[in-house]
């Protein structure tokens, strides 16, 4: 079950460098990124949204590595699309903080993510208030027509097209408003342990979480070991049974037939566990050995990014002059 993209239009999306990619990272964003990449689609390893939170500079500079060739060894072909860090562009930062002049308060505080985090958290950073907004300046930046987002990133991108219809409405038509491209199955993959909330790599319990290095023995563990319910009637409906309804997404992500076909195979939770364990399992493998072998070269992986980082400096740059120069800068 593809999702289908216009390869003829722009695309933006970006990862953030938080540790080992889990396949609610893989089946939300980056397998829908490998599947439309093309000379027209800009990937980016958002580092700067990462400093949102406590994160020792040794660890950010490992995760980032880690992250681009994450994404390499999932199927990322820098020759076909642009693949680059954020911070490398200065571009990002900059408009940023010229899109936080059309924003207001108001706005930004009403986000569902940052009154989430906030609550978790004893005197919040201000980059947390003002995370969609740099959002909103990445995907601005490349004059993006389409872009990749899962379930929870539908109200920032709703944002994003507000601020820029704000801006083009006071200081003149520059930028391009953006269109959400949805996956059609695992937009928004659920922790195993406890379905009812997103699969995170800070709040799930171990057995939660499927990492796309994990061993074999650890992703059948963790399938096998998922919550559904008592029933053992496989159904896909998430009001009445949402573990078993999302091992069918993920199923139907890794296979590409629909949830309600998967269903229809089988009569009890255990085959279906053991098949899918075997599905992922047998999907994941080459993704862990390309990853080690990139590992293995990290001037490769620098080769890579300072390729990317250019080509993407080349797009953003004239944009964002544009909108300095339509606001008065000189």
């Amino acid at each position: 079950m593809p999702v289908i993209y216009d390869v003829s239009m722009r695309i933006l999306s970006g990862i953030q460098p938080s540790g080992t990619m889990h396949i609610g990272n893989y089946l939300g964003a980056v397998k829908q990124w490998v599947d439309s990449q093309n000379p027209e689609a800009y990937y980016c390893v958002v580092d700067l949204h990462a400093l949102t939170l406590e994160i020792e500079p040794a660890a950010l500079r490992e995760q980032t590595t880690d992250c681009v060739a994450s994404l390499l060894a999932a199927g990322l072909d820098p020759e076909v699309c642009t693949l680059f860090i954020q911070s490398h562009v200065p571009f990002h930062a900059q408009l940023s903080w010229l899109l936080e002049c059309v924003s207001s308060y108001g706005e930004l505080s009403r986000m569902t993510q940052f009154k989430e985090k906030a609550d978790r958290q004893e005197g919040y950073r201000v980059g947390l208030l003002t995370y969609p907004v740099l959002m909103a300046a990445d995907i601005l930046l490349y004059s993006a027509q389409q872009v990749p987002v899962g379930d929870d990133q539908r109200q920032h991108l709703e944002l994003t097209r507000n601020v820029a219809e704000r801006f083009n409405n006071r200081y003149g038509e520059i930028f391009t408003i953006p269109e959400g491209v949805h996956p059609p199955a695992a937009a928004r993959v659920m922790d195993l342990q406890e379905p009812s909330r997103k699969m995170s790599k800070s709040i799930s319990s171990p057995l939660g979480s499927i990492y796309v290095l994990d061993e074999p023995a650890e992703i059948e563990k963790k399938i096998k070991k998922a919550v559904t319910d008592t029933e053992n009637e496989v159904r896909f409906d998430w009001e009445t049974k949402p573990g078993l309804s999302n091992l069918l997404e993920i199923f139907s992500s890794f296979e590409g037939s629909s949830p309600e076909v998967i269903a229809s195979r089988y009569t009890g939770y255990g085959a279906l566990k053991s098949d899918l364990a075997t599905l992922v399992i047998e999907s994941l493998a080459p993704i862990a050995e390309r990853y080690r072998e990139l590992r293995s070269d990290p001037t490769a992986i620098n080769a890579v990014v300072l390729h990317g980082d250019d080509k993407a400096a080349q797009v953003a740059g004239p944009v964002y002059r544009r909108a300095a120069a339509a606001m008065g800068l000189i």
